[in-house]
């Protein structure tokens, strides 16, 4: 018996073919198994390929799940765009919400239908502060990244945090080493096994081009990625760490900036994300991005 499963390339944070991120997505997974969605993920070769699964519950409309080309992941930001997108041009959705359950719990997606195309809007999960990054583990990253001391950003703590699926962030000062670093992949896989955390957020605060805050590349060698275009699980919780050192000037209700990213690998694409703060502090963080059908095929497998 064959079964035949919709398969899509979608570039997510962008509206121009063969830009942003590239995901894969496959929105009829019922009956696919783990083994071959790790395989189907291998195969594609993206940083994520989500699958999208009937809803067994009335407490959500779809179960996501997302596997990078060796790991599954909790979440992913550019992903679930790319996911919802096509779920949104496949059912002809009009402006709605959905939730979706992940690894990350059970979140909101917000379904925008503007001038005949989509704009997708993601509520990420829980705001958490992790470990600050110093001594030893400090010192051996900037070693992997090839930067120094002098290379960070005054007042901008190396720290992990995470809305769904943890991060590094590491503010450095100049454009130029961004759009220029060549990170030893194998000492940020290595690091990564040590501080628990998989991805790390090199970024630079942008005072010059007021409409985008923050030029950034993310890299992941432990799960398979050694850079990923355009994130949503760096760019979210970046606001949110914005907010909470006192880096950025907000109303106290709401902060939002625009993120550019993946300039360096020739695939850029713009984030816009949304903190909500509540008594000084970050609660919620929304990333938003259009997307872009790059290929709709058919895959047939034997049951």
């Amino acid at each position: 018996m064959m079964k035949k499963y919709n398969l899509y390339q979608i570039d997510s944070f962008t509206n121009e073919k063969f830009t942003g991120n590239p995901a894969g997505v496959i929105t009829n997974a019922d009956g696919l198994t783990e083994d071959e969605m790790q395989k189907i993920a291998r195969e594609l070769n993206n940083s994520e390929t989500a699958f999208i699964f009937s809803s067994n519950s009335n407490e959500y409309d779809a179960y996501v799940r997302f596997f990078t080309p060796t790991n599954e992941v909790p979440i992913c930001g550019h992903a679930t765009i790319g996911a919802h997108y096509a779920r949104a041009v496949e059912n002809g959705l009009d402006t709605s919400r959905v939730y979706h359950k992940t690894g990350a719990g059970i979140l909101p997606v917000d379904i925008i239908k503007e001038n005949e195309d989509y704009k997708i809007v993601m509520t990420q999960g829980k705001i958490e502060f992790g470990a600050t990054i110093d001594g030893e583990n400090k010192k051996e990253l900037l070693a992997a990244l090839n930067i120094g001391n002098n290379d960070l950003l005054e007042n901008y703590e190396i720290q992990i945090v995470s809305t769904g699926h943890s991060k590094v962030m590491v503010g450095i000062k100049s454009i130029e080493t961004l759009n220029t670093l060549e990170p030893d992949y194998d000492a940020l896989s290595r690091l990564s096994k040590i501080i628990k955390c998989n991805g790390y957020y090199v970024f630079v605060v942008n005072s010059q081009d007021s409409d985008i805050l923050i030029q950034g590349r993310m890299f992941a060698p432990a799960i398979g990625i050694n850079e990923d275009p355009v994130t949503g699980n760096a760019n979210g919780p970046l606001g949110a760490y914005l907010v909470r050192h006192n880096l950025v000037k907000h109303n106290n209700s709401l902060f939002k900036f625009k993120a550019k990213q993946g300039e360096a690998i020739k695939r850029p694409g713009i984030i816009e994300v949304e903190v909500k703060i509540e008594d000084e502090e970050p609660v919620e963080v929304k990333v938003s991005g259009n997307a872009v059908i790059i290929f709709k095929s058919e895959l047939s497998l034997n049951d």
